[in-house]
Order: structure tokens, then C-alpha cells, then sequence
């Protein structure tokens, strides 16, 4: 319900900051008010025996959770990703736009995936009360208390690990608020302000009602495999990362022979480190391989090798180093995923703007937000599943049951779902309408120009317009630069020849909408 009422806002947005930027200011206070009760008022940790106390915990758990994930997360988490869509018509610097922005924010997660782990230790507080079976090291100094030497279960403190927790917590807070306010100030929608400039002389355009946004979304193969991706993609993505430290502890003991967080938090960053390099080396292939083979053809690709290294991990998930090996092939083969997609996704909706004289981001924000904020709680509930069934719990971290479930959830759910993204993405082909979708997009802004007696205000004019005569040749230089590229690759007879299929097909879609051909 969250994701389609901020949909709607979106679409209703008649500001001039635009349709999306508005709502990243709008989500700080309540993110903040949210973060605030989640994890600083919640009681839980500070009164652990007082059933009231639990209770009351419980209470305001749910109302962070809900005013989280139904309010702050899509308020929000629509309008973000949208940011891509909006940004530019142009394919390269869309692509490399999605690129820069996936980057950051994986370089973000990826960061606190690799530090997080080795301050386990401040965040859970070993209790050293005396309360069970003393571990020292070698030279006689006490290290930690285990419930028995059998099990190898670590106490720890709740109350000491709580408080340290709010303050790591807060400072999470803080930089959230800070990173969206920088985000609104900062930020561009050129497609919005084309369409802004095509109705100076006219009344705003109305939002289209989210039924025939609907109908418009389902109708479309290529929405629907992009829908169908994204929810594979952080399906898996979520399996893989919270159960990661669950493997790391359960598959690896210490020197000692324990299964503790601490050396499992240590396996779990060690992971995280050498996974960020091919992520980051896939950042500067996966633009240069879009432009060579396309966007969905190097998605496709890297399915195939994220199956090959999940399939690597499951053949020797007890092996350290077979492990790592499988997590950097994996890691390599995600990157044209996590870098592309949003790119592809914005040809998808200048394709179906080119059919049907409409854009549907409001709808497929709201979609996609839905998707990205509840496959967290899914892939959560999926662990929490698997780990009640296997009997899961504090005394009893690792058992052959354990082992056995634990490469099925932190490799097998995330290599699963990458088969279910090679097996969609066969059928991706999109990207071969780009061309003719910008001139059946520029023809009808044309027509409506004409229709309501107006002169016709093209991108490359409003640039002019607003960023002086340098942004301008700047712009014509590109545009040139494109048309001699286009030029070169008709003057082979079979790029002709390919070039006027995909016309006739394109014209034969635009045909069954009802839309001239161009």
C-alpha cells in the first residue's frame, strides 16, 4: 500500500524540483522517526526478563518496522532508482549515469559488509561474568566463557552489546539523513524538464490513472522480464546477505575448534573483501560491454558465469578457498546486473512511451520499490525457516544439519535465482527499438506542439537555452559525433537491411496501439 500511494504522489507531482526529488525531502523526518524507534526507543535489549517490558518492545518494533518498510523506505526508494529513468534520453550516459549510481551505493554496502564483521567484538560484548566454561589463550588469559566445552557456544553481555549497538546505530542515522538531503540538492531530471518545456503554452498534462499504467506495464514482455529480474536479483542478493555470517560461523570453526561470531564475522568480511574487487573491476568492464554487445546481452552473459561460480560453491562449500573462488567468479558475473539494469529498465520506459504516448514510472517505481524493500523481510523469513527447521539456536550453532542447509541458502538461493535471470533475459531485446523509439517520442512531441499552436522546443534547445553556448556545442558535437557513427554502420548493405526490419517491426507495434507510424 506504501509503494503505490508514493507511486501516486509521484505521478501527481506538479513542482518544479519535479515529480521525484521532492519525496527524498519528504522521507528524511520520517526515516529518521523510524530509524529512532527501531533502534534506540525499542526496549528489547534493556529489559529482557519483564514480560511487560518484551511486550512494550514488541509494540514499538512494529511501528518502526511498518513506518520503515510502508512509509520512509518507499518515500523514499521510489523516487530514487527514478532518477536514472529521468535523468537523460542519452543510452551511453544513461548507462554510465546507472553505472556511477549502483556503484556508489554498492560501495556503500560492500564497505560496511567488509568492516561490520571485524567490530563484532565491540558491537556483541563477551560476558566475562564467570557465567560457564572458561577459553584462554595460550598464554593463560581468559579470551571468552562457553556454555559447556561440548557445545563451544559463546556468552555474551546483552545489556553491554545493546548500548554500543545505539550508538553505532545513531551514527547510521545521522549520515542517512545527511546522504538524502545531498541527494535533493544535487540532483537533475532532464526528461522531466522536456516534457515540462513541450507544455509551457499548455494546461498540465494529467497523471494516467495507475489501471491503464497496469494495463500498459503487463501488456509489455520486456516490463515484465525487467519486474521478473529485478525481483530475482535482490531476492537472491538478500538470501546471500543475510546468511552470510550464519554460513561463516557454521561451516568454519576458530583455532579452538569454537564456532563464534567473532571468526565467522572474520571469514564473513574477509568474503566481503575480496568479493569488492571484481565488483569493482565489473564497474569499468560493464559500461564498455553494454556498448559493444548491449545492455541485456552482457546481463545474459553474466548469469551464465554467476551460475557457473554458484555451482563451484556447491560442490565444495566446506573448502575455504573453493569458497572464495566461487564467491569472486560470482561476484564478477553479478556486475553487468547490478550495474545495467536500472539503464535497460529506463529503455524499457521510452519504449513503452514510444507505443502509447505515456510513461509509466509512477507504477514501475512503485512496483520495483515494493520489490527492493520486501524481498529483505522474504529472504529474512526464508533464513529464519531453514534455521528453525534445522534446529537453530544459540547452543547448538553448528550441527550436520546446519552444515548441510547452509550452502543451500548463502550459495544455492542466490545460483537459483541467477538461472531464473538467464532463462528471462534469452528474451530480452529492447535495446534494438532505441532509435526509433527517440524519433517516435520527438515525433509526437511535435504533433502536440502543432495541435496546441506552439513552437516545438527540442532537449537540444532547452540546453541551449539555459546552459549558454559552450553546454550547447558541447551537445551538437555529441549529436554529430552520433550521426557519424550511425552513418558508417549504414553504410553496410546487412546493418541497412537489419536496420529497416526493426523499423517495420517497431512501426507494426506502434500500428497495434494506435499510434502513426514514423
Amino acid at each position: 500500500m506504501g509503494n503505490i500511494i508514493v507511486g501516486r504522489l509521484m505521478d501527481k507531482s506538479r513542482s518544479r524540483a519535479g515529480k521525484a526529488r521532492p519525496l527524498l525531502l519528504i522521507s528524511v523526518p520520517i526515516s529518521f522517526l523510524a530509524l529512532l524507534i527501531l533502534f534506540v526507543i525499542s526496549p528489547l535489549a534493556t529489559d529482557t526478563i519483564n514480560t511487560q517490558g518484551q511486550s512494550l518492545a514488541l509494540v514499538f518494533i512494529a511501528i518502526g518496522y511498518n513506518l520503515w518498510f510502508a512509509i520512509a523506505y518507499p518515500m523514499y526508494y521510489t523516487p530514487h532508482p527514478a532518477l536514472v529513468n529521468l535523468s537523460t534520453r542519452n543510452s551511453k550516459d544513461r548507462t554510465l549515469l546507472a553505472t556511477l549510481s549502483n556503484a556508489t551505493a554498492l560501495a556503500a554496502m560492500g564497505l560496511s559488509t567488509m568492516i561490520l564483521p571485524f567490530f563484532l567484538n565491540l558491537l556483541f560484548v563477551y560476558d566475562m561474568s564467570g557465567a560457564g566454561v572458561a577459553v584462554k589463550d595460550s598464554g593463560g588469559a581468559i579470551q571468552y566463557y562457553v556454555k559447556d566445552l561440548e557445545s563451544k557456544t559463546v556468552l555474551y553481555d546483552a545489556q553491554a552489546s545493546y548500548e554500543h549497538w545505539k550508538i553505532f546505530v545513531i551514527a547510521l542515522i545521522a549520515i542517512t539523513v545527511v546522504g538524502a538531503l545531498v541527494e535533493f540538492m544535487f540532483t537533475r531530471k532532464r526528461v522531466t524538464e522536456e516534457s515540462m518545456a513541450q507544455s509551457q503554452a499548455a494546461a498540465p498534462r494529467k497523471a494516467l490513472p495507475v489501471r491503464q499504467q497496469a494495463k500498459i506495464c503487463f501488456a509489455d514482455k520486456f516490463w515484465i522480464i525487467m519486474m521478473v529480474f529485478f525481483f530475482c536479483y535482490q531476492l537472491g542478493g538478500m538470501i546471500k546477505n543475510v546468511s552470510q555470517l550464519y554460513f561463516c560461523q557454521a561451516m568454519f570453526p576458530d583455532e579452538n575448534g569454537a564456532y563464534t561470531i567473532a571468526n565467522g564475522g572474520n571469514i564473513s568480511g574477509f568474503l566481503a573483501i575480496i568479493g569488492a574487487v571484481p565488483t569493482a573491476v565489473g564497474m569499468v568492464l560493464a559500461p564498455i560491454l553494454a556498448n559493444k554487445i548491449g545492455k541485456g546481452k552482457a546481463i545474459l552473459c553474466g548469469a551464465a558465469l554467476a551460475v557457473a561460480g554458484g555451482l563451484i560453491g556447491m560442490l565444495f562449500p566446506d573448502r575455504l578457498a573453493m569458497v572464495y573462488v566461487s564467491f569472486v567468479v560470482k561476484a564478477l558475473g553479478s556486475t553487468p546486473a547490478m550495474y545495467l539494469s536500472m539503464a535497460l529498465l529506463a529503455d524499457v520506459l521510452d519504449h513503452q512511451e514510444a507505443l502509447h504516448n505515456n510513461r509509466t514510472d509512477g507504477f514501475t517505481m512503485t512496483v520495483y520499490g515494493a520489490i527492493m524493500a520486501g524481498m529483505t523481510g522474504v529472504a529474512t523469513g526464508i533464513l529464519n525457516i531453514v534455521l528453525s527447521n534445522v534446529g537453530y539456536s544459540a547452543s547448538s550453532i553448528s550441527s550436520e544439519a546446519i552444515r548441510a542447509a547452509m550452502p543451500w541458502v548463502f550459495i544455492g538461493g542466490e545460483t537459483l535465482c541467477y538461472v531464473a535471470i538467464f532463462l528471462c533475459f534469452l528474451f530480452m531485446a529492447v535495446e534494438k527499438f532505441g532509435k526509433f523509439d527517440h524519433e517516435a517520442i520527438v515525433m509526437e512531441q511535435k504533433a502536440a506542439a502543432e495541435a496546441e499552436g506552439r513552437e516545438y522546443l527540442s532537449a537540444t534547445d532547452k540546453i541551449r537555452q539555459e546552459e549558454g553556448e559552450e553546454a550547447y556545442q558541447a551537445a551538437m558535437k555529441r549529436l554529430a559525433d552520433a550521426k557519424a557513427t550511425e552513418a558508417k554502420r549504414l553504410a553496410n548493405p546487412e546493418a541497412a537491411r537489419k536496420d529497416a526490419a526493426i523499423r517495420a517491426e517497431f512501426n507494426l507495434l506502434r500500428k497495434a496501439h494506435g499510434r502513426k507510424e514514423i
